[in-house]
């Protein structure tokens, strides 16, 4: 038996603790516990802030690539937003900006739910998503279904990585990095904006708007459910699904989209069928090319824009390019053209033509010769007898005359070297004549006609040390196309000219040219000119829009001008070589003023554009004779030899012109006393007794004589003088007579002679300068009796006309034979 001091439990010391209580633990002492938690926490707090550090850090290391406006192209678009001219970034890219709300609800709802159903609820990564990609990667050895995100799209959109690695584990993490970085920095509208403009569609297409307008020929506000959906998968391969390229691709690329959007329940299944039967039709990628040096200048003014609106009419725009390529077609090479439309109400351009093709270069298309300095040839003369007529200088119908004359050294011909004698103003300033315009301008003053032009917006431009001069309003300074162009618009706004808007925000600058009154009795002269190859008093419906239209060509053939004004538009053309040479034959009339009524015809018209517009209260229509100019007086019948109807301003109606040198027999009344029996001329002193009688006659300008009818000349002639009474002066100094032919002559060249017959004339009589004339069109000048040499080749009946600057003139008349 064991001893009980085996079994039992040695003695404890009286003080150790029970066994049970030994095993129990010390509670922890509260003091401790919170140490603990805030060490803990301290550590959370220091990892996070190492990490936003870090974030931060990185963050500064490798900011976001966002693209910088500078550096993203533009586009000019017309004025309903359809794009002109694209204008690639540094790396050749084009693209067309456009706001989230501006592209079609189909597209973002097929991109959106085809691409990121979580788009606007996750922090830039899908962890489902990409999950998801892993386990079918993993199952099937391939990509099955991406993990993107929209967001991480536009992350590898911003890098770009190089060719052949973009599926590199290191790329992969750092789309998902910038994704972050991109959800910290931008907003959702933000980050969906990048993709919309950033996307890549194939070719040197980015963004949605490019692409609809480059394959589809349309905004993408106005995408189809077929359009939306094949836009939405573009980007997923871009070369290989190109529409213009594999249209088939293509076609089922978007069907699969069609066909998720209708399994989710997005589109109805009816819509989905509908846009499966449309054909997937695309354009030739090709960027837009309208008013290409329009958008080149706007583009210019506006380096910082991504987007320039104009006010450019598309339709017209491209109705008028094919027009003008057409037809200058067959025009001699390096021939360029430029035309202008604009609206007359608010100046704002809507076609604009720089050039008949931008891109030859034979015909310098690159060279903008709408804004170009060209010689303005007869252009500017409307201008003038419009001041003339502000000034109290003419009425519409003065008498001018149309003669070789001589203004200091400036001796002026016309355009055929042909002269009509005594004219009206309206009928000079129609058939353009040059001589009465250079009169007009003398009695005018080129410096305030020149300043008058210049405060209506049509700057000239002058050789290095010119200054206004008569040769001014035949061409003999420099002017632009839209500067003319926004001149004539004043015939049709009162007289308020203004410089011509190419964008809507451009500002308004309207100077007045004209009186209302002026401009009004001006249009209303170069209206009643007929266009070329109409008929008087028949049906024809392009008559019907009222237009005053002028054309101009300057010293050469160098520039062929045709401006025309309606109601609603003013229009402009140039034709001519860039580089200033020569273009013979090529003249106002026959080369640009074709197109300007063709022009004019296209333009949209409203009822009422072709009804005459009653004049102002300040314009009266009276009637006035010739050659004074005056109303008729019904006291003196005589003075009235021929009587027209004038449009006068302000009430003024002024007598024809005095002659510039005072030795000449002067037009104007011509009082005298004859003999009441045999109507001869009385002098203060005669030796019979004689029944006195006052007489008066009305007298023509002395270089109109050789275009007045024997009638009319004696009618203006005073009576001889009676042979009692001693000379009053009143004689005409000089007679001229033509000697080296004798009138009525026949002529024959030398037996077996080719040469024509040369004939040696002078003429006698005067120490002046002579100017001859052959069938009324100047052939030479002479002073006074020094030989004048001519070949006279041409068949038949001739008048030849020798005229001094003195008035004085002589006519015969010759045949040459054959």
């Amino acid at each position: 038996m064991k001893n009980s001091a085996d079994v039992l439990p040695s003695p404890q010391p009286r003080c150790a603790p029970r066994p049970a209580q030994a095993a129990r633990a010390v509670p922890p002492h509260p003091a401790s516990g919170r140490r603990r938690r805030a060490k803990l926490g301290l550590k959370a707090l220091l990892a996070t802030l190492s990490l936003a550090i870090v974030a931060m850090l990185l963050d500064l290391a490798f900011p976001l690539p966002l693209p910088k406006p500078r550096d993203a192209g533009a586009v000019v678009v017309a004025a309903d937003g359809s794009p002109l001219r694209a204008f690639a970034d540094r790396g050749g890219i084009w693209r067309y900006p456009v706001q989230v709300e501006q592209v079609s609800p189909l597209y973002l709802q097929a991109l959106l739910n085809y691409e990121d159903r979580w788009f606007w609820r996750h922090p830039g990564i899908n962890p489902f998503a990409l999950l998801r990609a892993a386990g079918q990667w993993a199952r099937s050895g391939r990509v099955v279904s991406g993990g993107s995100t929209l967001t991480m799209q536009v992350a590898r959109i911003l890098d770009m990585p190089p060719r052949g690695h973009a599926r590199t584990p290191w790329s992969k993490l750092k789309q998902l990095l910038r994704a972050v970085q991109l959800e910290v920095h931008l907003s959702k509208r933000e980050i969906l904006a990048l993709y919309l403009n950033r996307a890549p569609f194939g070719g040197t297409v980015e963004g949605v708007e490019a692409a609809s307008w480059a394959y589809l020929g349309k905004p993408s506000s106005r995408l189809s459910h077929a359009e939306a959906a094949l836009l939405a998968v573009l980007p997923q391969s871009p070369s290989r699904l190109r529409p213009d390229r594999e249209p088939e691709r293509a076609r089922l690329a978007r069907d699969k989209v069609l066909m998720r959007m209708a399994s989710m329940g997005v589109w109805s299944s009816a819509q989905v069928d509908d846009a499966r039967i449309e054909p997937v039709v695309a354009r030739a990628l090709q960027p837009p090319r309208h008013a290409p040096l329009l958008a080149q200048r706007l583009r210019f003014e506006n380096p910082n824009a991504l987007r320039v609106v104009s006010t450019i009419d598309l339709e017209l725009q491209r109705t008028l390019e094919d027009r003008v390529a057409a037809y200058f077609s067959g025009l001699p090479e390096r021939t360029s053209a430029a035309l202008l439309v604009i609206d007359n109400a608010t100046l704002e351009a809507r076609a604009y033509v720089g050039s008949v093709a931008f891109a030859d270069a034979a015909r310098l298309g690159h060279v903008d010769m709408v804004k170009a300095w060209r010689s303005p040839g007869s252009t500017l003369k409307p201008f003038l007898y419009g001041l003339a007529l502000d000034d109290g200088l003419i009425h519409s119908e003065s008498l001018l005359v149309d003669a070789p004359q001589a203004f200091g050294d400036y001796r002026p011909g016309n355009f055929d070297a042909a002269f009509n004698g005594p004219v009206a103003a309206a009928e000079a300033l129609r058939l353009s004549l040059n001589v009465p315009a250079v009169d007009l301008l003398d009695r005018v003053g080129p410096v305030r006609f020149s300043a008058r032009l210049a405060h209506a917006g049509i700057r000239l431009q002058w050789p290095r040390g010119a200054t206004p001069n008569l040769a001014m309003i035949l061409g003999g300074t420099g002017a632009r196309l839209e500067d003319l162009v926004g001149a004539y618009a004043a015939l049709n706004r009162n007289g308020v000219a203004g410089r011509v808007r190419y964008t809507a925000d451009a500002p308004r600058v309207d100077r007045r040219l004209l009186s209302p009154g002026a401009s009004w009795i001006v249009r209303e002269m170069l209206e009643a000119n007929p266009r070329p190859g109409s008929v008087a008093d028949t049906f024809d419906p392009r008559a019907d829009a009222r237009v005053a239209w002028k054309t101009g060509t300057s010293y050469g053939f160098r520039d062929a001008w045709a401006l025309g004004s309606t109601r609603r538009h003013t229009v402009g053309v140039w034709v001519g070589r860039p580089d200033g040479t020569p273009l013979p034959g090529q003249y106002g009339a026959v080369t640009a003023l074709p197109l300007l009524f063709e022009v004019i015809d296209s333009l949209p018209q409203q009822r009422g554009d072709g009804a005459s517009r009653p004049p102002p209260r300040n314009v009266e229509q009276i009637e006035v004779c010739w050659p004074l100019g005056l109303p008729p007086d019904p006291q003196v019948p005589q003075l009235c030899q021929k009587r027209l109807r004038a449009w006068t301003l302000d009430g003024a109606v002024p007598p024809t012109f005095a002659e510039r040198d005072a030795r000449l027999w002067n037009a104007g009344v011509e009082r005298f006393e004859a003999d009441a029996l045999s109507g001869l001329r009385l002098s203060g002193e005669c030796t019979l007794p004689h029944e006195r009688r006052r007489m008066q006659i009305a007298r023509w300008p002395a270089l109109a004589s050789p275009w007045l009818s024997a009638q009319t000349r004696q009618a203006s002639r005073l009576p001889p003088l009676a042979t009692d009474c001693v000379a009053d002066g009143r004689d005409a100094s000089e007679e001229l007579r033509i000697e080296g032919v004798a009138d009525n002559a026949t002529l024959a060249r030398a037996p077996g002679s080719v040469h024509p017959v040369r004939l040696s004339l002078r003429a006698i009589g005067t120490d002046k300068h002579n100017r001859w004339l052959l069938d009324g069109r100047l052939i030479g000048e002479s002073t006074g009796g020094d030989p004048f040499v001519h070949d006279f080749g041409e068949p038949g009946e001739h008048t030849l006309t020798v005229l001094a600057d003195s008035g004085a003139w002589s006519r015969l008349r010759f045949r040459v034979l054959r």
